[in-house]
């Protein structure tokens, strides 16, 4: 998955304002005690990232 199919997943979710707050703020377990942003920042795929978004926050099946 590419950053931007990323991103354009996360604004469709959370609204682009949010998007941005929760990536940056939101710490998940699944992703070792990172937020989004620090995931990504240390290398981790993008699709593993928004898999972990996705369980985290119940994303629906459609957005998935």
């Amino acid at each position: 998955m590419r950053l931007t199919d990323f991103w354009e997943r996360m604004n469709e979710h959370f609204g682009a304002a949010y998007a941005d707050s929760f990536a940056r703020d939101h710490v998940m377990a699944a992703l070792g005690g990172r937020t989004v942003h620090e995931a990504l920042a240390e290398g981790w795929d993008a699709k593993d990232v928004w898999r972990a978004v996705c369980v985290s926050v119940e994303v629906p099946e459609h957005l998935r």
